[in-house]
């Protein structure tokens, strides 16, 4: 009888993220190969022979002294994020952006996006959006899967005011309006 097949053991690279047998495509192969050398030397034989033993032993020498004195300069890159690949995920810039749509029109749609990244609860916003300027008001998703407010009617008069004084985390100079196609500055 076959025995089941086992599920593979892959082992990622200490330095860019990558599977071990991917780091020479990964962005930086040349801080990677320290610690392949000590941790998978058989795989990439080539490096034991580019490096001579005394700098194998200068490289095991750094390794060990960094993780004696409890670190080197790896937490600075563990608070940026990386996606596979290597790439570094950019932080969202932390604005509030207000269009307003025409439909049918006479018709109009205010849209607010970014209110969440201040930390503001997206349902209770819709609600006291809707109670005060006496319209519907609801949260849908964005055409990036991102989720926004839209509001019925022309709110872009009185808006930013109402922002600003219900979330005081929300300053005013992070409000911006898209026009014609461009982002203007509310304030």
């Amino acid at each position: 009888m076959a025995e089941k097949p086992q599920p593979v053991r892959v082992l990622y690279c200490g330095e860019c993220g990558l599977p071990a047998e991917y780091c020479e495509f990964g962005p930086d192969f040349e801080k990677c190969k320290p610690w392949l050398i000590q941790n998978v030397p058989d795989l990439y034989p080539d490096l034991l022979k580019e490096a001579d033993v005394k700098d194998a032993d200068k490289v095991s020498d750094q390794l060990q002294s960094t993780s004696i004195s409890g670190g080197s300069s790896k937490p600075k890159q563990e608070e940026v994020k990386r996606l596979p690949g290597g790439k570094i995920k950019k932080k969202e810039k932390q604005e509030v952006i207000i269009e307003k749509m025409t439909r049918n029109k006479r018709k109009c749609i205010t849209t607010v996006k970014g209110l969440e990244l201040f930390g503001v609860k997206l349902s209770d916003a819709s609600k006291k959006l809707g109670k005060k300027f006496a319209t519907g008001a609801s949260v849908t998703k964005g055409p990036t899967e991102k989720e926004q407010i839209d509001v019925q009617g022309d709110i872009s008069y009185d808006i930013v005011e109402f922002i600003t004084d219900t979330w005081p985390d929300v300053p005013e100079a992070a409000i911006f309006f898209i026009e014609d196609g461009k982002k203007v500055p509310a304030a």
